[in-house]
């Protein structure tokens, strides 16, 4: 074992987490298995800008998923932190209401003219599973119909109960429902992105009885042909509810959702991640009629009012539209996928690149499979002191330089990869540890 990447305090700590957290962390995507299985470092310090420092001090840019998508800023961004602890000053919770969240609600609603309503949660998953108790309390129907990733609750992982492999595609492939209520059976269907006829098909079977549709306006692909108009005009003649997931689209390509430059206006729309720039909230915005029937039925949560976050959301919005962050996140999304295209095609190594440029991703193809080549990837970039993925999250805390030296260290490893393969031998037995895990899929 190289002396770069060796057993440190976070790999040590990792072994204690599982033998006290099931599956180790709270999250799937922070997995240590999910990147470099026994020598990611797993735990951090402190974290500022795009750089983190692990628990043996040892310093990394971040060139991976930027606190999974939250961190739109970067780390600890000094005027977000300094509202969030002015909120904590103040008093972080109270038996009254805090005022930021009509302030929040307020730019929210200003931000997305076609809403008149919000409400919050804390976390994106429970805030979709908050928008589809609302579309089917409004509807007072039960049938979802939904496209993509939506999170962990029920409402979601039913799907399997009908079909085992109704979210192979979709979220984990193999994902045995374990714990949702039989009697959720049949309460959602899924569809594809860009399949326009596929969900004509699903309104056609479940005509009188969707009470949504739920789905991400964009992810890894743009819609085509039209894709969300016809969407949003069935949806609209059948008096369906439809919901926009925002919560990793939005704050990416304008400030808001994704949908605002796409042109075409939901019922609902679900935000969180980028919002806060880290901290927990999460938001459900919306038409007015359809979100007053958050009051027929029984919605309420005492950290729903808490303060901090609000504080903290408030002041990244701010700073989100003043630095027109947004624009830095495409520039930099596409500064990396034209340096991975470059790189990969100067070292002879065949690449697939894809998602907005704020969220990129790249595969390589090969020989091996592709976790293999994933895993040689980390293992060499975290050599060079990178927290590296097959994934870029763009931050307005990156530079063009940063992501010019970034692309320098891929293209060596890209080299290293491409001289393995002309002396015969196989990338794998090049790891210094086993394949990393398979994450969940995300459609679009």
């Amino acid at each position: 074992m190289s002396d770069n990447n060796k057993i440190g305090r976070g790999q040590k700590l990792y072994l204690e987490a599982k033998e006290v957290i099931p599956g180790g962390t709270q999250l799937l995507s922070k997995r240590p298995e999910m990147f470099l299985p026994d020598l990611w470092p797993a735990y951090y310090s402190r974290a500022k800008g795009c750089r983190i420092w692990d628990l043996d001090g040892k310093e990394y840019i971040d060139a991976s998923y930027m606190g999974i998508g939250a961190n739109v800023l970067g780390y600890a961004d000094d005027e977000v932190d300094a509202a969030a602890k002015e909120a904590v000053e103040n008093g972080g919770m109270c038996t009254l209401n805090a005022p930021e969240e009509v302030y929040l609600a307020k730019e929210l609603v200003r931000l997305h003219p076609w809403a008149q309503s919000v409400r919050y949660a804390k976390a994106g998953g429970e805030a979709m599973a908050l928008a589809v108790r609302i579309a089917r309390a409004y509807t007072k129907k039960d049938i979802v119909l939904f496209c993509g990733y939506h999170g962990w609750h029920d409402w979601y992982l039913s799907a399997n109960l009908s079909d085992k492999d109704a979210l192979n595609d979709q979220h984990i492939a193999g994902l045995e429902p374990l714990g949702v209520p039989s009697g959720l059976a049949g309460t959602n269907r899924p569809f594809h992105y860009n399949n326009i006829d596929e969900f004509y098909d699903l309104m056609r079977r479940y005509e009188g009885s969707t009470a949504a549709v739920v789905m991400e306006p964009v992810r890894n692909d743009y819609p085509e042909n039209d894709f969300l108009n016809k969407i949003r005009e069935m949806t609209e003649k059948a008096g369906i509810v439809l919901v926009f997931d925002e919560i990793t689209a939005g704050f990416r390509i304008c400030a808001g959702g994704s949908h605002k430059q796409l042109g075409v206006e939901p019922d609902l729309a679900v935000f969180g991640k980028g919002m806060a720039n880290g901290y927990p909230l999460s938001a459900v915005i919306g038409r007015r009629e359809v979100m007053e029937a958050a009051q027929g039925t029984f919605i309420s949560s005492t950290f729903y009012t808490e303060r901090v976050a609000l504080a903290a959301a408030l002041k990244n919005i701010e700073l989100y539209q003043k630095y027109r962050v947004w624009e830095k996140q495409m520039e930099y999304g596409e500064m990396v996928q034209k340096g991975w295209k470059q790189k990969a095609a100067e070292n002879g190594i065949k690449i697939e690149t894809g998602g907005i440029f704020p969220l990129s991703h790249f595969n390589i193809i090969g020989r091996e499979g592709a976790l293999v080549y994933k895993t040689f990837f980390i293992q060499e970039m975290l050599r060079h002191g990178y927290i590296a993925s097959n994934a870029f999250y763009t931050s307005y805390a990156h530079s063009a330089q940063i992501i010019k030296s970034y692309l320098d260290c891929a293209g060596l490893v890209f080299s290293e990869i491409a001289d393995i393969d002309k002396k015969g031998k196989n990338v794998e037995s090049y790891l210094e540890g086993p394949v990393c895990h398979s994450g969940f899929g995300r459609l679009n």
